[in-house]
């Protein structure tokens, strides 16, 4: 079943008279629970496209559709809302917020949303991430890799239909990346819940089922994995 389909999309920014073609013309789809790598060089357009799917940014033309809505026909407050219930995201600098514990930042989009937090998903999460006993430690408190889990559960939090992920190892070591990533894996098989990561770590790459490859704001491969 396709969960997400991106359609003519391009991004164009304005640089004093000049224009800088981030995205041109990039058109494709998604099936549900499909784990995809998008990979390319420096400037070639990967962020601009994950924060458009996740509705941060808007496009300068072209659709996006998830889960059949067009995404860009919302309003703010509805882009709001849909950026906190149908989107997980992932940074490579955790973006936690500093004065709050570790249940806190990640429960925030479910109080965000006026709704009760679901005990029994938070403590599952907890113990998924290997954060248990770790509930009410601040972001300082915390290793690199902790604070990147934490950062997972916070996108978990909700059960959101894609995951996206923004170079989600890229400051951490190789034993803390794997272990990342296996995370991610298991999240995308246990939860079906498609996942979408940049990375320029071609390890990485390796372990999604389909690979796109973007340059110059355009795709120039689309492979499948597995």
């Amino acid at each position: 079943m396709e969960i997400l389909r991106v359609e003519d999309l391009s991004k164009v920014y304005k640089q004093g008279e000049n224009e800088i073609r981030a995205l041109d013309h990039v058109s494709f789809s998604i099936e549900q629970g499909q784990f995809v790598a998008i990979i390319g060089p420096s400037g070639s357009g990967k962020s601009t496209l994950l924060h458009i799917l996740g509705g941060v940014d808007r496009p300068t033309s072209g659709k996006v559709f998830m889960n059949g809505q067009d995404v860009y026909k919302k309003n703010e407050e509805n882009l709001a809302i849909f950026r906190r219930r149908e989107v997980g995201l992932i940074y490579q600098f955790y973006n936690l917020i500093p004065v709050l514990n570790v249940t806190e930042n990640i429960t925030l989009p479910v109080l965000m949303d006026g709704k009760a937090v679901n005990e029994e998903r938070l403590h599952e999460l907890l113990e998924t991430l290997q954060l248990t006993g770790r509930e009410k430690h601040l972001p300082n408190q915390l290793s690199g890799g902790q604070q990147q889990r934490v950062s997972i559960g916070r996108a978990l939090m909700n059960a959101p239909a894609v995951m996206l992920a923004d170079e989600p190892t890229g400051n951490l070591d190789s034993k803390n990346s794997q272990d990342i990533m296996e995370l991610l894996k298991l999240s995308n098989k246990k939860y079906a819940q498609t996942l979408i990561v940049i990375t320029h770590d071609e390890n990485i790459a390796l372990q999604a089922d389909r690979i796109i490859t973007i340059e110059d704001g355009r795709i120039v491969r689309d492979e499948r994995n597995h």
